[in-house]
Order: structure tokens, then sequence, then C-alpha cells
């Protein structure tokens, strides 16, 4: 009796294992939004500059453990070593949009691929970053993918728009193999015709080309079959320099040539920002 007692709840254990999915790990490093703040229960007065995520879950379950507080300079971590949370909760998919339960308290994401999550509002808008982090969290243990979940809106050119962030070093054609390099900084103006609806240039400051006080060219905008669109940045012999994926009007992401979304680490995200 006693043995079919235990099959029996060595087979419910397993059933239940496998009901709740395999358990993928994520790490961030993120800017706090009230809305972050307030899942996490950080006071909207505290000082934050960032917050560092280790984020693991399945179809039913979630653990955080975040570490916040004001960076310190010349560093990739705190003052004081900054404050710690510890939760964990439920979750609830619907499509490609995971919620996050804390108490009456709910966090919602976006999954663009099962290598990259990003969160967003509770109306699914995403949130934007800074010149300094981004909301893309990343898979620990990522794969190459060029699946992207979502659809873009290509939208009515303006005659300037910029983006900015920091990225890992890790971009084809921008950094050479073995060059010394910590993080990239970013601020990228596309430049457009706005009466011909066209892109036209642009111009690239940061960390790249500092010494040549920055680079330009021209770009394009690639409309793709599975509805992606992505932005072709040339250099001054016509051949492609960088390519980006749009996710928004907010955020756009580095991709390699093949349209490989890239997979940044627990201090930064391949993920720039809109600044106007």
């Amino acid at each position: 009796m006693h043995m079919k007692a235990s099959l029996s709840f060595l087979t419910i254990l397993f059933l239940s294992s496998c009901a709740a999915g395999k358990e993928r790990a994520y790490t961030a490093s993120t800017p706090a939004d009230p809305i972050v703040r307030q899942f996490l229960g950080i006071s909207l007065t505290d000082s934050v500059d960032f917050i560092r995520w280790n984020f693991t879950f399945n179809d039913l379950n979630y653990k955080l453990q975040c570490n916040y507080g004001v960076g310190k300079p010349n560093t990739n971590g705190f003052y004081d070593e900054g404050k710690k949370i510890e939760l964990t909760g439920k979750v609830k998919s619907e499509g490609n949009y995971y919620s996050l339960f804390n108490g009456t308290r709910t966090l919602r994401l976006v999954e663009f691929n099962n290598d990259l999550l990003h969160l967003v509002y509770n109306d699914n808008k995403m949130l934007k970053g800074n010149g300094g982090w981004s909301y893309v969290l990343n898979n620990i243990n990522a794969t190459v993918s060029n699946s992207f979940n979502l659809t873009a809106q290509q939208t009515a050119l303006k005659d300037s728009m910029s983006y900015e962030g920091r990225t890992p070093c890790g971009i084809p054609r921008i950094v050479a193999p073995g060059a010394e390099c910590y993080k990239l900084k970013w601020l990228i103006i596309f430049y457009a015709d706005s009466k011909k609806n066209e892109p036209t240039t642009y111009r690239i400051l940061g960390t790249p080309w500092r010494k040549e006080g920055g680079r330009t060219g021209t770009w394009k905008i690639i409309k793709e079959k599975d509805n992606r669109i992505r932005y072709l940045l040339l250099d001054e012999k016509g051949n492609i320099l960088l390519t980006i994926l749009k996710v928004d009007e907010n955020v756009i992401l580095f991709t390699d040539a093949n349209g490989n979304l890239l997979v940044g680490d627990h201090n930064f995200s391949y993920t720039l920002n809109r600044r106007f």
C-alpha cells in the first residue's frame, strides 16, 4: 500500500512538472519605471539608477531576484551593493504575453522570441528605456534565432528621429575580434524626406567612431515577407554596415546580417530607445 502511494505521488509530481513546461532563465539591467517599482514594492521616492534582474519562469510560476540602487561610477555595480528583493508568484500566459502576479500587483512581458522578453504596460505598449538601459530581458542559455513574434507598423517618417542606448560589443562588423571592449554607447539619428516619406541619411555618434567625430551614410527600410521591418544602414560603398529590426516607434533591436536577434547579458541588451 505504501509503495502504491509513493508511486502515485511521483506520478502526480511528474505530470505537474510537465504541465508547467520547461523553466527558462533570464537576466538584465533595466531602468526603474513607476510600474516596475510598484510591482517590486520599491518606493517611488527612492533613488534608483537601475535594476538588475535574475528571472526564471515556466508556464505556471516565476522566481525573481532583483538588486537595485544608485550605480557606482566606473563599475557595473551599486553603491553599498544596493538593495535586494526576492519574489515568487504565479504566471498567466496569453499568446506571446505573460502576466506576473505579486499579490494584487501585476507586471506584463512580451516574448519577442525564446531568447528575448520585454516589459510592457498593461495596454501592451513597450516600456521605453533610456541612454543607459533598456527593458529587454536576455535568455541566459540563448540560441541563435531570427524568429520574432510581433508585427511592427511603419508610420509616416519625420524629418529626423533618434535612438540611444548602450550595448555589449558583439555587433557584427563594428568591433574587431579580440579587440578590448566592455560596452558600446550609441546615438543614431535617422533623417528622412518627410514630404516623400523616404529615408535619406543617418549619423551615428558614440563609442565606435568617437575619434572620427561620428559616422554618416544612407539608410533604407526593408519590409519583409513576414511583415518584419528592418532598417539597413549603408556605408560609403553601399554595403550594409548595420542591420536593425523595428519593434515599435520607441524600440529597435540590432540583428546580425541574417536577421538573427542579438542577445545581451546582465549589464546591457542590444536595444536602442527613442530619444526624439
